[in-house]
């Protein structure tokens, strides 16, 4: 099963975080959605965002043009 893609590389803060929120609000629990940012603001806030709403956030790449992770609600 192939993760669904949120691409934010043409979004910037705060504008990237809400739409991160709003998507992975939306996800049902064990979901997993890979979310892509650039902005330098949002690189930052949005992974921090989601560890402190208890989401899983892991990064998958970390480059510095593109920051890539995947983000899994739990229960």
């Amino acid at each position: 099963m192939e993760i669904p893609k949120l691409d934010l590389t043409d979004a910037r803060c705060p504008l990237a975080l809400l739409i991160a929120k709003r998507a992975c609000h939306g996800l049902g629990v064990g979901h997993t959605l890979d979310i892509h940012v650039c902005d330098t603001g949002a690189r930052q806030d949005i992974p921090r965002y989601l560890l402190q709403q208890g989401f899983d956030v892991r990064v998958q790449s970390d480059e510095p043009q593109l920051l890539v992770i995947t983000v899994t609600k739990r229960l």
